[in-house]
This record gives structure tokens, C-alpha cells and sequence, in this order.
């Protein structure tokens, strides 16, 4: 047997695991195509001889393919937001006004994305599927195998905790007893 048909027959023996690994990190209509984009890759590598653990080597092919459509995806947030600021807000006529804005707002940007890294695992995931992809909560309640009702709360809860996390950093850093924001691990803010 030749290593295509050998890894054929393995991705046909991994296809609902990689479907499942995949399904945890990218929206739905994304699966299929890095699915399929994980055999083609499988099958472009020179040396399939010297893949000791092809299973594994399948299963974190599909993982690094996922991850960098997530990354593609955060950056074209980015890109958009920052195009869909009014730039005739601002004053042209002081260059350094134009470039301060920008940069307050890519800060604020990244402040923004902390706060939401510090939220609880299944929050997080709420929060991001309904606010960054726009999906129902119908449709988050079935990816996440949880009720309309939590996905509900769970978006309540994230924007909640990154509305505080935001005003505490207005206010200078500092949390309730003097704890400061850079400490504060995943799930420890109220």
C-alpha cells in the first residue's frame, strides 16, 4: 500500500475526531474547509516516511490549521474596525492629534481583548461567538451543548465583566483593595 492510501485511509478513520477538534475553536462554516485543507496538507509534506506518529501528526496539522484561521479572523477584526473609524472626526491640520487617536484606540483595543482573555473558558466562548461572529444564541446554545438560557447569562456576564475591567482601567489600575489589573488571573474578577 502507498503512503497517499495509507493517509487517505487514516483520514477517513480520523474525520469526526478532526471535525470535533476542529468544531472547538472555529465557527461551523469554517470546519469542512480546514478539514479538507488538513488532508491536502497532509499529503503535500516531501517526507511522509519519516512521520513517526501520523495520527498525532493529522490531529495537529488540523489544530495549527484552525488556530491560524482564529488568528486570520482576530486580525481582519482589526483591520475592519480600524476601517470603519470616521476620520473625518478628526483634525487633520495637527498631525500628531491623528497619530495619538490611533494609537488610544489600538491600546484600547487591546485592552479590550484582555478583558476578554480574562473571562471564564465557556463565558469566553459565549461571548466571542455572539459579539465578535454574530451567531444566535440558538445556535451558540447547540455548539456549546448548553441551554439558550446560559448562553444568555454567559453573555450578560462578559459584557459585564469587560465593561468593569474597562472603567477600572479609566480609573487608573487599580481594582477594589488595591489589587492591580495586571494580577488579576482568569475568573477572579466579580
Amino acid at each position: 500500500m502507498s503512503n497517499n492510501e495509507n493517509i487517505s485511509n487514516l483520514f477517513i478513520s480520523l474525520r469526526s475526531t478532526l471535525t470535533r477538534a476542529v468544531s472547538r475553536i472555529v465557527p461551523p462554516k469554517e470546519i469542512e474547509d480546514i478539514v479538507q485543507e488538513t488532508y491536502v496538507r497532509v499529503c503535500q509534506v516531501e517526507k511522509q516516511d519519516e512521520i513517526r506518529y501520523p495520527r498525532s501528526f493529522m490531529l495537529k496539522t488540523a489544530k495549527n490549521l484552525a488556530l491560524d484561521y482564529v488568528k486570520r479572523a482576530e486580525t481582519r477584526l482589526t483591520i475592519s474596525s480600524d476601517n470603519d473609524f470616521d476620520w473625518d472626526l478628526v483634525d487633520i491640520g495637527n498631525g500628531e492629534d491623528d497619530t495619538f487617536n490611533r494609537v488610544a484606540a489600538n491600546q484600547e483595543f487591546g485592552h479590550f481583548c484582555d478583558a476578554v482573555r480574562l473571562l471564564p473558558l465557556q463565558c469566553r466562548k459565549a461571548f466571542i461567538l455572539r459579539k465578535v461572529y454574530g451567531y444566535s444564541q440558538k445556535e451558540i446554545a447547540e455548539r456549546l451543548d448548553i441551554s439558550e438560557n446560559t448562553v444568555e447569562k454567559h453573555v450578560a456576564t462578559g459584557i459585564k465583566r469587560c465593561t468593569y475591567f474597562m472603567a477600572t482601567l479609566k480609573r487608573g489600575n487599580q481594582l477594589p483593595g488595591g489589587q492591580h489589573l495586571a494580577s488579576v488571573k482568569e475568573g477572579s474578577m466579580s
